[in-house]
């Protein structure tokens, strides 16, 4: 069904999206900060999308781990934008760079500025040592941060994601499968050039870099049977059914229906509903679920009327367990692989599946149709879009 649009001066529009590859941490991207793999892609984003940089009112960054300081001011300037755009960083872990660009969005929809670039950055490589400061003053180490009151067990990830698996159901069998379908795709879209217009390559000291780094050709499921348990003993959560930490930024071009018209764009993904929700820390994983419900009740839209579905894989359990609450066949989701192939950048893969979808769209989406982005963060979260390609 189509939802009904709000006026051309609020409908909020995506018209450009531009990535990094994603690498894994300690790896090809590892000398860059996060605003150095960010400011390229700004820059990428308003060369396609034909935009002036003056004419940005804002740049809207999500980050999870980085050293804070407002990373979205410190890439925005790197990038060459006028000192008159500030900047804000938002932080809800593995959703940020997703909330960032629901964030724009609202922003447009309630007439707050003309045009944004919205997204999000992580450089897992480069991120700081963090610590408590002891009663004598010394620090204390720690590998990251509090989610929840400890009376809610606040669980390590791989942990929350073997808990999924048990509630839910999910086998060994279907994780593994999944998370090969994961590398098989990708593998294929990266060898079609699927990803080629979104790529921003980036330069390091050791050359340009210009292509993800994460899928495996080797996998086959005789591979994957032989991973043990990774987090519970026993358990079936394993290395290769679950992502790695990865280096990348991702962001787009977002303002009004009418101000896309004016600058010339042909088409884009309108943002037709948005929303954030909690679930129990437990399970952390099926925050998507709970949010994504949420959306597509609010439009009064079935999950198969939806063409195009964009989850981050985190780990295959939860993505398994999110898809089955929703009734959507994993079959239909990340049609060019996902994070589990890709890598998890944090802060920046909520944007990576905005960026996906706009290129997936535009290579082979009916005008009119709808799609989902969808992502689970730490505590116990979930964020989710709902967005239609449209001809402008």
């Amino acid at each position: 069904m189509a939802v009904e649009l709000l006026p051309p001066e609020r409908q909020p529009v995506i018209i450009a999206a531009r990535r990094t590859p994603v690498c894994r941490s300690n790896g090809a991207l590892k000398k860059l900060r996060a605003h150095e793999l960010l400011a390229p892609v700004l820059r990428g984003l308003l060369a396609a999308a034909g935009v002036e940089r003056s004419a940005v009112a804002d740049v809207v960054i999500g980050n999870a781990v980085g050293g804070g300081g407002n990373v979205a001011r410190l890439a925005l300037l790197e990038a060459g934008l006028p000192v008159s755009v500030p900047g804000v960083t938002v932080d809800r872990q593995c959703g940020s760079g997703l909330d960032a660009i629901v964030l724009a969005s609202r922003l447009v929809a309630a007439g707050g500025g003309p045009l944004f670039l919205a997204g999000g950055v992580e450089s897992t490589s480069t991120a700081p040592l963090r610590a408590y400061r002891n009663d004598d003053g010394g620090p204390e180490f720690y590998r990251r941060a509090q989610f929840v009151p400890e009376s809610f067990g606040d669980p390590d990830m791989g942990v929350a994601a073997e808990t999924v698996a048990q509630r839910f159901g999910i086998s060994r069998e279907r994780q593994d499968a999944f998370a090969l379908r994961s590398h098989r795709l990708a593998l294929g879209a990266s060898e079609a050039g699927y990803f080629d217009g979104e790529l921003v390559p980036l330069h390091t000291q050791a050359g340009t870099v210009a292509a993800d780094d994460g899928p495996r050709r080797g996998l086959n499921s005789a591979v994957m049977s032989r991973f043990p348990a990774a987090f519970v003993d026993g358990g079936t959560v394993t290395a290769g059914n679950s992502c790695f930490d990865a280096d990348a930024a991702s962001a787009v071009v977002i303002t009004s229906l009418e101000r896309a018209r004016d600058l010339g764009a042909v088409d884009g993904l309108l943002v037709k509903g948005a929303g954030t929700a909690g679930v129990e820390p437990e399970v952390l994983g099926v925050g998507a679920a709970a949010a994504a419900g949420n959306v597509l009740a609010a439009a009064g839209v079935r999950a198969e009327e939806l063409e195009l579905v964009e989850f981050n894989e985190a780990f295959a359990s939860q993505t398994l367990a999110c898809l089955d609450q929703l009734g959507i066949d994993g079959g239909r989701v990340n049609l060019d692989g996902g994070a589990l192939a890709l890598g998890h950048a944090y802060g920046a893969s909520g944007a990576v599946l905005v960026t996906r979808v706009l290129a997936q769209a535009r290579r082979n989406g009916t005008p009119g149709s709808l799609a989902l982005a969808m992502i689970s963060s730490a505590g116990g979260m979930g964020t989710a879009a709902l967005l239609e390609y449209r001809h402008l």
